[in-house]
């Protein structure tokens, strides 16, 4: 009796489970709604991201759309996922705006930053994974972040240069040793000259090195009396994504 009662409790849990885990897939295809998503690394590590779907993005549809991936700055790795919406993009999303980007907006641990090897390789599956699974114009994917994401936004912009239509460092740095890889890269970069815990010249390095390895794709807007916090001006400036939007990256 006690062995049909276990089995039987046994059989129910999993069901419970399985429906639990189609609810949490089907949950990230909401159009127009920006939720919450996990997705499991092929290391065995667990990423938190935001998704938000355009209002036109239908299942019987075979448009694509542009993706726009955004990294998050220090702040926002230290509490619930939500806090990631506080800025920029997803903060958009989250207020009900009607934008014509699948944006993408992963969670960094707390122990962690953007730019290190291991949330470099993480990111990238990630990113790997939404554009295998969603109706993706890989011609049209922008990068940016703010503060620790714009780090990471040169890290990941070096590193596969051939990958992005965009990219939009705000208030960040990157390695002007490597400068050569960017060169034929559209990028835009936002940075206070008033800012401390991020000095302007960390973009001004950047900047200057791939002008002189040969870049012409690239801008430089300098906040002037702007403190750290250039983002929120950045992120409210339209011609940002006009600019993004006349990027088109080859096949």
């Amino acid at each position: 009796m006690k062995l049909s009662r276990r089995i039987s409790f046994t059989v129910l849990m999993t069901f419970v489970i399985a429906g639990s885990t189609v609810c949490a897939q089907s949950s990230e295809d909401q159009p127009g709604q920006q939720v919450e998503a996990v997705f499991e690394l092929s290391d065995g590590a667990k990423v938190p991201y935001l998704i938000y779907l355009p209002k036109n993005y239908a299942a019987d549809s075979d448009q694509e759309f542009a993706l726009l991936y955004f990294l998050h700055g220090r702040g926002e790795s230290n509490g619930p996922l939500s806090l990631v919406a506080k800025w920029g993009p997803p903060k958009f999303a989250a207020r009900g705006d009607d934008l014509p980007y699948i944006i993408v907006s992963p969670q960094c641990p707390r122990s962690d930053r953007w730019s290190s090897d291991t949330q470099q390789k993480r990111l990238t599956e990630l990113l790997d994974s939404i554009v295998s699974r969603y109706r993706i114009n890989e011609s049209s994917i922008f990068l940016t972040g703010l503060s620790m994401g714009g780090y990471g936004t040169w890290t990941m912009a070096t590193n596969s240069p051939d990958r992005f239509a965009a990219v939009a460092p705000i208030c960040g740095g990157g390695d002007p040793a490597k400068a050569t890889n960017l060169v034929d890269v559209p990028i835009w970069v936002f940075h206070g000259d008033q800012d401390k815990p991020v000095p302007f010249e960390k973009s001004v390095k950047m900047v200057d090195a791939i002008k002189k390895a040969g870049g012409t794709k690239i801008r430089f807007t300098t906040m002037e009396n702007v403190g750290h916090n250039c983002w929120s001006a950045a992120y409210a400036t339209p011609e940002l994504y006009q600019w993004m939007n006349a990027q088109v990256k080859d096949k």
